[in-house]
């Protein structure tokens, strides 16, 4: 494909981009945190399908009637149509509460299907925030030791940053809405993360096979190179990123609300993914390399 612009001469600007982004994601994270679900924090989750539009109102009058005490902020509307509730409980709930909460579910809300619970207790809760953690430390160290055997050390780190960068602005997306952190969450991070880097190793694949035919003298024809490897691979790039979104797209609109945090993650982290393989990962190789070369202006003055 012809070079329409040059990419790597204009990474200040993607750069400086995706330093903003970072740095308003981190500071929204210091003020507010996750919206941990119940997977990561002790305590009962309750979804009910009311098929019904939800009213809060009555669903808190509901709850006051079987005696129960929700935080402000723990009811939330869900489903495609907005005809299910989402309730979460600081404590675990009993059996004979759960029994309760059927029972005046049915009461209140006839065509109701049932309420789903789900109760985590403090332990597994803390079990399962730090194998999260480890889950997506070891994916990326595997990642680097994959990437370091099979280009170079640079390639590696160029390709760690941008996955770093593609979850980092997810998390930072779920920060700011305050949208809930569950497993499924982990799941699409992980997603994220194998499918960013197929991208971003399908280029420096290119890159390589560039560099094998022709070696760059100059930091400019290092530049020029990585420039024709990038849209060489553009159209590959847009159309699977593309594909992929149509199906979490679709998934997103018309799947369950179970599945809403998985998909919407997703569809932000393809987004993403996208981005850094092309606008970050290549660019940031290119000037880390590129300081082992000279520059034209300089080259030209070496006799």
């Amino acid at each position: 494909m012809k070079v329409r612009f040059s990419i790597v001469q204009r990474r200040r600007w993607f750069f400086l981009l995706s330093g903003l982004i970072t740095v308003a994601g981190f500071i929204v994270f210091l003020l507010s945190g996750f919206n941990l679900g119940t997977d990561f924090r002790s305590g009962s989750r309750v979804q009910m399908q009311l098929n019904q539009p939800v009213d809060v109102g009555r669903v808190e009058q509901m709850l006051r009637a079987g005696g129960f005490s929700v935080p402000q902020g723990a009811i939330t509307a869900a489903g495609t149509r907005g005809d299910a509730v989402v309730i979460r409980f600081p404590t675990v709930l009993s059996q004979a509460q759960q029994d309760t909460l059927q029972r005046l579910e049915k009461q209140y809300f006839p065509r109701s299907q049932g309420a789903d619970v789900r109760t985590v207790d403090p332990i597994v809760a803390k079990i399962l925030s730090r194998k999260a953690v480890w889950a997506v430390a070891l994916a990326s160290l595997f990642i680097v030791v994959y990437i370091a055997i099979r280009f170079e050390y640079r390639f590696a780190v160029a390709a760690i940053v941008a996955l770093l960068h593609d979850a980092f602005i997810v998390m930072s997306f779920f920060a700011l809405f305050r949208l809930e952190v569950d497993t499924l969450f982990v799941t699409a991070v992980l997603t994220i993360v194998g499918y960013s880097v197929n991208d971003t190793i399908v280029i420096f694949d290119r890159i390589r096979e560039n560099l094998k035919a022709e070696k760059p003298k100059t930091f400019e024809e290092l530049e020029a190179l990585v420039d024709r490897s990038l849209w060489q691979t553009m159209s590959r790039s847009i159309n699977t990123v593309l594909t992929v979104l149509i199906a979490a797209v679709m998934l997103f609109l018309f799947g369950g609300a179970s599945i809403h945090t998985f998909t919407l993650a997703l569809i932000i982290g393809l987004v993403s993914g996208a981005y850094s393989s092309i606008f970050i990962a290549s660019p940031l190789w290119v000037v880390w390399r590129g300081r082992a070369l000279p520059r034209a202006a300089t080259a030209a003055k070496t006799p």
